[in-house]
């Protein structure tokens, strides 16, 4: 009779464990009224966007900030593709992308009439300095050996980068070649969709040098696989064997973003809710552990100071393509 009634108490907890967890709500999300998040990532696997995303959403699950978040890659056109899907979820309140510089320059250059001030601001989270990249054994051992070799003849220097033109790998270079006496027009500039394509290009000595954030290819370095000749920061990175620009001449920095979008439409409840869920990651030890792990300077800015940055973003974006001839 007492096992009889154990084994009704065992099927009963068991259906119940199934019940709840069939609904899909975690004590995370139903704190924050989500029943379900999303986080789109608008580039390959490997890129910056996505370790960015899948760096905030691990912390935000184990600090039970939200439940369970899907994080998928729509990859396209430097972003645009994502972007297009972003807009066309008007409404939806489950939905968030990770995006930056990147992103704004491929709208422009994709012709695209989508606009990233066009959709709902959540966040800016964190700045990110450029580095230039070469594999190993590469000829280049300092950035001035780069620089003497680009200025004698730029056709013979190829330089990948993990977004389109417009976007930070791509304004970084030319950017530089202004620096440094290289007429920005005459860069050999081959564009790549994330860091995980150009991670490629590099090790297949597709591409003679690399421009993308340092902690992207940070354990390709740490493998002895790649070495970084210069960042572009105020000042050295932690865990880079690398001199700033400055230290070696070039009188120059550059910052990369990344922050966080929502689809047009949503209720304001709905995008409070997710500035909340940012807020709280944002305050975490493990995010403040992963800036310095990644290379990353805090950049935190939500509200109307970011719709007003991504606007901004814009313009310069437009006004450098311009200068450049490609618009």
């Amino acid at each position: 009779m007492l096992a009889t009634r154990q084994k009704a108490i065992l099927i009963i907890a068991v259906i119940a464990a199934l019940l709840l967890s069939g609904c899909g709500v975690t004590r995370g999300e139903e704190a924050q009224g989500f029943h379900r998040l999303r986080m789109m990532v608008p580039n390959s696997p490997g890129g910056g966007y996505d370790l960015t995303a899948r760096t905030a959403v691990k912390i935000m699950e184990e600090d039970d900030i939200t439940g369970r978040i899907e994080v998928f890659n729509v990859i396209g056109a430097g972003g645009t593709v994502a972007m297009a899907r972003l807009m066309n979820e008007k409404g939806n309140d489950d939905l968030m992308m990770t995006m930056g510089l990147g992103v704004v320059g491929a709208t422009y250059t994709n012709g695209s009439k989508i606009k990233a001030s066009d959709a709902t601001a959540i966040a800016k989270l964190i700045e990110d300095p450029g580095a230039i990249f070469v594999p190993a054994d590469s000829p280049f051992k300092t950035v001035k050996d780069f620089v003497a070799a680009w200025k004698a003849d730029p056709s013979k220097v190829t330089i990948g980068g993990g977004s389109s033109p417009g976007g930070p790998d791509h304004l970084f270079p030319m950017e530089l070649a202004k620096a440094v006496g290289v007429d920005p027009k005459k860069v050999n500039f081959v564009t790549y969709d994330g860091g995980g394509d150009l991670l490629t290009a590099l090790l297949g000595k597709k591409i003679t040098v690399g421009t993308s954030s340092p902690g992207e290819l940070i354990d390709q370095v740490e493998g002895g696989q790649l070495r970084v000749l210069a960042v572009s920061s105020d000042e050295r990175v932690e865990g880079i064997d690398a001199p700033t620009l400055k230290e070696a001449g070039i009188n120059m920095t550059f910052a990369n973003w990344r922050g966080v979008l929502a689809p047009p439409g949503i209720s304001d409840d709905s995008r409070n809710a997710m500035v909340k869920v940012l807020e709280e990651l944002h305050g975490t030890q493990q995010w403040k552990e992963a800036l310095v792990k990644n290379g990353w300077t805090d950049a935190f800015v939500t509200g109307a100071e970011f719709e007003q940055f991504l606007k901004d973003q814009d313009a310069r974006v437009s006004s450098t393509l311009t200068e450049l001839g490609l618009l």
